[in-house]
């Protein structure tokens, strides 16, 4: 039983393999896309503005890092440096993803920078990983995968909450979406001692600088991390030399 169970798994189409790993994220990704909706409404943002900005900008934290700064009317370059730096870890995971990814054609590699979210990379940089013997095809069909259910969900929700507004009571606590989907993204990928080290280093930055302006904290913390994180592993390629 186990072995077929194996065969059916490993059979399967990269996309759709993709696609059913999906899935459980979209228990997190609705509740914080409705909640973005509604966060977007009682901001006075319009039902084609909250759409455009899930559109353009499709990043969960940075969206509600850039809606809570305009929200305080802060100058519209603080808005854009802080989104930016909330995302910076976009950077990060392209980087990660380019040697499996990088020799895509160009129209192909557009989409896949559009659509690298936590959700895609968490998912591709395990598996890609695990999938040596996959062609290129398959990795770009696979991360496709991970993204046609959720990407619809995400725009679609987004635009039921905005219609919705303050008509969802506070009880249903749709706040807790927004820590669970980044626990749920970052425990499997705590492999490494430095992936252990970059994930606590950010935490203990970012706990001890909350007070700087502008949400820079966040973006101090993640360099740190990075550093830290790189460091461990070189002293690991050392340890094995």
């Amino acid at each position: 039983m186990l072995d077929s169970r194996v065969t059916s798994r490993s059979s399967r189409s990269p996309f759709w393999l993709g696609f059913s790993e999906s899935l459980p994220f979209v228990f997190v990704v609705t509740p914080f896309a409705l909640l973005f909706g509604v966060v977007s409404s009682e901001a006075g943002l319009d039902l084609l503005q909250t759409f455009m900005f899930s559109l353009t900008v499709f990043a969960g934290a940075s969206q509600f890092t850039a809606l809570q700064l305009m929200t305080d009317q802060l100058p519209t370059l603080i808005v854009i440096v802080t989104a930016l730096a909330v995302n910076l870890r976009m950077a990060m995971y392209s980087a990660a993803l380019t040697p499996y990814l990088g020799q895509a054609p160009v129209w192909k590699r557009v989409f896949i920078a559009y659509f690298i979210v936590d959700q895609s990379y968490a998912l591709s940089a395990i598996r890609f990983e695990e999938r040596a013997d996959w062609e290129l095809s398959d990795r770009i069909g696979y991360f496709f995968g991970t993204m046609v259910l959720i990407y619809p969900i995400w725009m679609a929700t987004t635009v039921v909450g905005a219609l919705l507004g303050t008509a969802i009571p506070e009880w249903l606590g749709l706040d807790f979406a927004v820590p669970l989907c980044f626990l749920a993204i970052i425990g499997p990928t705590l492999r490494t001692p430095a992936h252990i080290a970059a994930a606590v280093t950010s935490i203990v930055m970012a706990l001890l600088l909350f007070w700087l302006p502008y949400s820079l904290g966040l973006l101090v913390a993640a360099v740190a991390a990075m550093m830290v994180g790189a460091r461990v592993e070189l002293w690991q390629a050392e340890a094995r030399t």
